[in-house]
């Protein structure tokens, strides 16, 4: 298992009903992994996993693992702020065969201290055999796990790695200053990515990357073998795209680019609501400046 280059934190595709698209998860994660995808992320925050029930979760993350075929690793979304219930669905997803490994976040709306936040990483580590990687995102949880708690974390042998999103580029380079080479840090905020990436990151888990995947991939790449001139190139001439998928709670815009590439819709689960004309117009002038509105699809995959 090679954990580094970018990874996309999966959308989950509905049917107009609302039901779970299975057929449409299938076809994205293929998408993904053709065009340069290199880990995959499904049931997380862009994911609506708080929306789902625990049938829905299963069957996403199945679907992602069959669809993906073992050809990349498969983290499945596994947070709650119960640390029983967390530890529970960690031993009842480990039983999915071919799943790679567990993401999970700080528990949200308890706000533990960083002892707190040990024992209840450490509860679901020690649930289950599989890898673990930590995901550290206090604007959504209201808990951030600081560097000290995450190094002492990384002597428990099955947690290998924590997706940063807590926006602190000073605290992430403690981080991956301070931790074992063995220890991966990904960047959590596609706006971070090369930030991180210099500092030592391993890689980025992208939202981004559901709708430009070959794109964010090659960003990534490029830092990864220290081909900067490229990275930044890439950055810069996606950085508009990148952060307009934040101008409302995500993942409304990222389904609202999807469906103006024609890979999706903007079904959401209540609370999320379709983002407004406002915004779903500022999302379709950007990706008209990019060229990616164009009729053919080899150009919807062009990379700059």
């Amino acid at each position: 298992m090679n954990l580094q280059g970018c990874g996309t934190a999966l959308v989950t595709p509905f049917r107009p009903d609302g039901s779970l698209d299975e057929a449409a998860l299938h076809a994205h994660v293929n998408w993904q992994i053709a065009n340069g995808i290199t880990l995959l992320i499904p049931a997380g925050t862009t994911g609506e996993a708080s929306t789902l029930s625990e049938a829905e979760i299963f069957r996403v993350v199945e679907t992602t693992v069959a669809a993906a075929g073992g050809r990349v690793p498969v983290f499945a979304g596994c947070t709650h702020n119960s640390t029983a219930q967390a530890a529970l669905n960690a031993k009842k997803l480990s039983r999915i065969d071919g799943l790679t490994g567990l993401l999970t976040a700080n528990p949200y709306y308890n706000r533990p201290g960083q002892e707190g936040q040990y024992q209840h990483f450490r509860a679901i580590a020690e649930a289950t055999d599989l890898p673990i990687l930590l995901y550290n995102i206090p604007g959504r949880t209201g808990a951030n796990l600081e560097p000290d708690t995450v190094l002492r974390l990384a002597d428990i042998p099955n947690i290998v790695g924590i997706k940063e999103s807590s926006g602190n580029l000073a605290q992430i380079t403690e981080l991956i200053t301070k931790a074992p080479r063995a220890f991966k840090v990904f960047s959590g905020d596609d706006a971070l990515a090369l930030p991180t990436l210099a500092v030592g990151g391993a890689g980025l888990i992208s939202v981004a990357s559901n709708a430009i995947p070959q794109q964010m991939a090659q960003m990534v790449n490029s830092a990864l073998t220290e081909n900067w001139v490229a990275a930044r190139r890439i950055n810069r001439h996606y950085y508009g795209l990148i952060q307009a998928n934040f101008i409302e709670p995500s993942p409304a815009p990222i389904k609202a680019v999807l469906t103006l590439l024609g890979r999706g819709n903007e079904i959401l689960r209540l609370p999320m609501v379709p983002v407004t004309a406002k915004s779903r117009h500022k999302l379709e002038m950007i990706l008209g400046e990019l060229g990616l509105l164009r009729d053919s699809p080899q150009d919807r995959l062009r990379v700059f």
